[in-house]
């Protein structure tokens, strides 16, 4: 199913089409609040990784067959098999919600952007304004749930047992967040900014999902957007239409979905998805001894270095004595990739890839490498990515009492024959 296109250019999207419409009744059916959206029968193949077992293939609005972890709120995850290439495609990025009261039709003729609080001129801006009143910046960034992986930590923790696919690259082009501070007038004393989205919890005891960033973190990260586009194309409804935050390097938590309100303070924001949720122990890698309890914690932020072997699949076969390519991609929170390495050897000895086109600091950067296997047999193929500031992945995954902050060298098994 793919969005009507007449309805966008009418400044609605309130319809899809397929071999009917889908009305708003079928389309909360979809999302789980009349059912559950599991829309193909058959179970995912989960190639070996225990992550995935058993949890079906499901098609949601605007989306190809993605992994169901929960249907109410939505949370879908990608297959591997779209980070072959730096651009993930809108209709398979990922969906992740917090709370059931996920938006099924926004009308751009009344949606308005508020930039309020702490501001010398309070800002009403449509989709309009933002597009014709503030130059587009464009920026290729890769948005990753804070969670990604959760599912392979050992022991485990509370929370969405991801796999890997918990993540996406797109080209994002919109405002300039700091574009729209400036218009505003930001008076002085601002300490925070707050951003809260149209989505919205299903009873008043459930926190808002709002998130903060302070000002002087937004003095000193220029590159945050409010973004209207996606690849080349409108947000998909489930990735935050019309608009939403993009905070390259950061962690999705501070992505803000369907943004409509921005709001400056002249104090500490105290919300709950701050002030408690989404924090990480206060030490060097965010991480602790598994099993205990950090005796300080921070907000969590930027992204560290990950990797991925995406081609061959874990689990598959390959010729013996015959050159085998291997794909991935690596990334990290926005000081850029230097280089990938490969092991055949457990890690005794490292082989470097190339590395694919550079899309900037903060995307997902392909590499390559060539491979023979020797001998048939069993094989565990291992990638390691260091970025520019020598950042690296460790041989020991670290630990993280939400889950959060999955930082190893991956790996993956194959067979020669």
């Amino acid at each position: 199913m793919v969005v009507n296109r007449d309805f966008w250019a009418a400044g609605r999207v309130d319809s899809f089409h397929g071999d009917s419409s889908l009305n708003r009744r079928r389309f909360l059916r979809t999302l789980g609040v009349g059912g559950v959206g599991v829309l193909l029968p058959s179970s995912l193949q989960a190639l070996g990784d225990p992550a995935l077992a058993g949890r079906p293939r499901v098609r949601y609005p605007e989306k190809t067959d993605l992994i169901l972890l929960t249907s109410r709120p939505p949370q879908l995850e990608t297959p591997m098999h779209y980070f072959e290439h730096a651009i993930t495609p809108n209709e398979a990025f990922y969906v992740r919600y917090h709370l059931s009261g996920v938006p099924t039709k926004v009308d751009l003729a009344t949606w308005r952007l508020h930039v309020a609080g702490h501001v010398e001129r309070p800002l009403n801006l449509s989709i309009e304004d933002l597009k014709s009143k503030f130059p587009a910046t464009r920026i290729v960034a890769v948005n990753q749930c804070s969670g990604n992986s959760r599912g392979h930590l050992a022991p485990r923790v509370f929370g969405g047992q991801w796999g890997d696919g918990a993540m996406g690259n797109a080209e994002w082009v919109g405002v300039r967040l700091r574009d729209l501070l400036s218009a505003a007038g930001v008076k002085q004393g601002a300490v925070d900014v707050s951003f809260d989205g149209l989505d919205g919890p299903p009873t008043p005891s459930i926190p808002d999902f709002a998130k903060s960033l302070s000002v002087p973190t937004l003095a000193a990260q220029p590159d945050v957007l409010v973004a209207y586009q996606m690849n080349g194309a409108p947000l998909p409804m489930l990735n935050g239409f019309p608009a939403r935050l993009v905070v390259p390097g950061w962690y999705a938590t501070y992505w803000v979905k369907h943004l409509s309100e921005i709001t400056v303070l002249d104090h500490a924001f105290d919300g709950f998805w701050v002030k408690t949720a989404y924090r990480i122990p206060d030490t060097p890698g965010g991480s602790i001894e598994p099993g205990t309890r950090p005796a300080r914690t921070v907000p969590i932020n930027r992204m560290n270095v990950r990797s991925f072997i995406i081609t061959p699949e874990n689990g598959a076969r390959v010729a013996s004595g015959r050159r085998t390519i291997l794909k991935g991609i690596a990334f990290d929170g926005g000081s850029g990739i230097a280089q990938v390495d490969i092991s055949s050897e457990g890690g005794a000895t490292w082989h470097r890839a190339e590395l694919g086109a550079d899309l900037g600091p903060y995307s997902f950067r392909e590499w390559s490498a060539r491979w023979t296997p020797a001998r048939p047999g069993n094989y565990r193929l291992m990638v390691r990515a260091t970025n520019h500031i020598g950042e690296s992945q460790p041989f020991d995954p670290l630990w993280s009492p939400a889950g959060y902050l999955r930082n190893v060298i991956e790996r993956i098994e194959v067979t020669a024959a």
